[in-house]
């Protein structure tokens, strides 16, 4: 373990904060593989001791818990002074590959930004997230990991009485956009130069040594491509954020802050789970361009010590930089090896098609992969539409590109497997994992953990966790 570096860059960023301990804890689970390149133990006494960590119930000498202070804009609203209301990072351990992992208790109780709340989290969300770090990261996709994660029969209050929980989360930094913009507010040039260097010496090799405002320029600019490919592949795989704030948003492009997310079952580009939305600012099919918003107010705070024609021109590489990004996701998912104007009509009718009929995302995409250059359409590609005559007319074209490319049905097959999973984690397979917890039964939460740490791969005894929920959806809560 080193001591927190965040926290030695001292008042400006945050305040130390000791947890406020969580009684009767009980591990529901432990990422063992985690800890193990951490160099943490997991045998039966080393599990007693992390639960009481997670608990918020002891501190290991050297440590010291810290609250950050950021703010941000939520729901396109500004705020500016928001912060971790219920996060404390605790220290970083650096992994055997020599990776920082930055470990960060959430639900550890109140901090000087819990604006009036409890601090707390509740299981129910805190499975959500514990589960979907880890399924994100089987994906291939940025995120910050789960450590291990704890259940008190402390009842919080959120729309009802639920019981409290805490988790352990790690991220090799977790700077937010907001970070800065908290800065800005406080018009602390001296602070903003202190986290650029901190953000590039210590995570962005990418960005050399230099002027304040260069290196600054060079930061937004890596952080847009970060983000732009980051958002490419949440599209990819249905995923949708629903609390894109610039307070959620990671400066090294990682999936962050996860609250009311979804997997999308049947495309629509208007999607979002979020009760606290009815708008759809946060839509599937808005984050691109929420995304890009979400940079411009980065850049508006980070002309505090750079100029802002520069910073729009680094921001501009968010644009390029995803349309490729999306394009070659979209083709690779697809199962084509080049892009021509014939393989961009083909994928944009496919699109179409999925949305008129609300076709199951990650279903009918894994479905494609049965699909040969001489055939008819598979059963098992039809059966994802209701209506299957214009998908059997599109699967024309479709495998004439294939053919003119030359593509080799058993190499394409195997390719697209691995680039359209098998599972994702849908929200009524979750929802049945928080109620068996909230009873004390803790397996389902062990087996959907290790069911998506391999998304792409064909395993028994799993074809309840491929089934689409119910036709209504469930409108999901910001709360936690």
């Amino acid at each position: 373990m080193v001591s927190a570096p965040f926290a030695a860059l001292g008042a400006s960023f945050g305040a130390p904060v000791a947890p406020t301990p969580l009684p009767a804890p009980r591990l529901v689970h432990v990422n063992e593989a985690l800890a193990a390149s951490l160099g943490i133990a997991t045998d039966a006494s080393a599990r007693e001791r992390l639960a009481t960590l997670v608990a918020g119930a002891s501190v290991p000498e050297g440590w010291t818990p810290f609250a950050s202070v950021y703010a941000g804009h939520q729901f396109g609203v500004f705020v500016p002074r928001l912060g971790d209301g219920r996060a404390l990072v605790l220290g970083t351990i650096v992994a055997d590959d020599g990776t920082p992992h930055e470990l960060q208790l959430k639900g550890g109780g109140p901090t000087p930004w819990s604006r009036m709340g409890d601090g707390r989290a509740v299981l129910r969300s805190t499975i959500r997230e514990y589960v979907a770090c880890e399924a994100m990261h089987a994906l291939g996709i940025p995120t910050s990991r789960a450590l291990a994660m704890i259940a008190s029969p402390a009842l919080v209050r959120r729309e009802r009485p639920e019981p409290a929980a805490a988790l352990i989360r790690s991220a090799p930094t977790h700077v937010r956009f907001g970070t800065f913009e908290w800065l800005a507010v406080e018009r602390d040039a001296a602070a903003m130069a202190t986290l650029v260097d901190y953000v590039c010496d210590g995570f962005l090799p990418e960005v050399p040594p230099g002027h304040l405002a260069d290196r600054t320029i060079a930061m937004l600019h890596v952080i847009a491509e970060r983000t732009a490919r980051l958002v490419a592949q949440w599209m990819g795989v249905g995923f949708v954020h629903t609390v894109m704030n610039t307070d959620n948003m990671s400066v090294l492009g990682l999936t962050i802050d996860y609250g009311p997310y979804a997997f999308m079952e049947g495309y629509d580009a208007a999607f979002t789970p979020n009760h606290s939305d009815p708008w759809g600012r946060y839509a599937y099919g808005a984050q691109p361009a929420i995304a890009r918003w979400n940079l411009e107010r980065l850049g508006d705070a980070l002309s505090l010590v750079a100029p802002r024609a520069r910073l729009d021109e680094a921001i501009a590489h968010f644009t390029h930089t995803y349309d490729a990004a999306w394009t070659r996701t979209l083709h690779a998912k697809l199962g084509f090896m080049r892009t021509t104007p014939g393989t961009r009509r083909c994928a944009d009718v496919f699109i179409a098609l999925l949305a008129d009929q609300r076709a199951d995302f990650t279903r009918a995409f894994r479905a494609l992969g049965t699909v040969t250059t001489g055939s008819d359409a598979p059963a098992a590609a039809r059966d994802e539409f209701a209506h299957p005559e214009p998908f059997d007319r599109w699967c024309i074209g479709y495998r004439a590109q294939l053919r003119a490319e030359g593509s080799d049905d058993a190499r394409r097959r195997a390719s697209m497997a691995r680039v359209n999973p098998r599972l994702v984690p849908r929200t009524h397979v979750l929802q049945r994992a928080i109620d068996a917890a909230e009873r004390g039964d803790d397996r389902e939460v062990a087996r959907l953990v290790a069911a998506f740490a391999e998304p792409w791969s064909e395993r028994d005894g799993d074809d309840d966790l491929l089934l689409p929920g119910p036709a209504d959806g469930h409108a999901l809560s910001c709360s936690s």
